[in-house]
């Protein structure tokens, strides 16, 4: 198995009712051999494996050899904004996948994909302004703290 030192946690920044499908073309209509994220958890919250977690998904350049990627399917507001957009169903079935996935690897940190993104004005706090993506439209770092 990989050392697993991230477990990012994305959205797939579509609409809610995104097909599990139409996502898995993206990726190969990217030309990508591998997914970008090795779970996928639907508005119903359905966790679907796109790839298990000893194979390196595409979900975060320059971290993916040592990460597991969990994203849930939407983020996008009707307005075509970024939005937290999880059903209550997919924030049961992330935090219980993540608990899973913390078992597996007890040393992980959970992480947003917006977590990655540098510090521009130095001052040790990430501030909205500054986040390269918003993926995944909420505070995955501070609400799985606890896991």
């Amino acid at each position: 198995m990989r050392n697993i030192e991230r477990i990012f946690v994305h959205c797939t920044a579509t609409q809610s009712d995104a097909s599990v499908k139409s996502i898995r073309n993206h990726f190969r209509l990217l030309g990508w051999k591998s997914p970008g994220y090795h779970y996928l958890i639907d508005a119903a919250g359905h966790v679907h494996e796109l790839l298990h977690p000893e194979k390196v998904a595409n979900g975060v350049k320059g971290y993916n050899a040592t990460a597991v990627h969990v994203a849930y399917i939407g983020g996008i507001a009707s307005s075509g904004a970024p939005e937290d957009t999880r059903t209550a169903a997919q924030r049961s079935a992330l935090r219980v996948l993540l608990g899973q996935l913390r078992q597996w690897f007890p040393y992980a940190e959970i992480l947003g994909h917006r977590d990655i993104s540098p510090d521009l004005n130095g001052n040790g706090i990430l501030e909205l302004t500054e986040f390269i993506k918003m993926c995944p439209c909420f505070d995955a770092k501070k609400e799985y703290a606890d896991i």
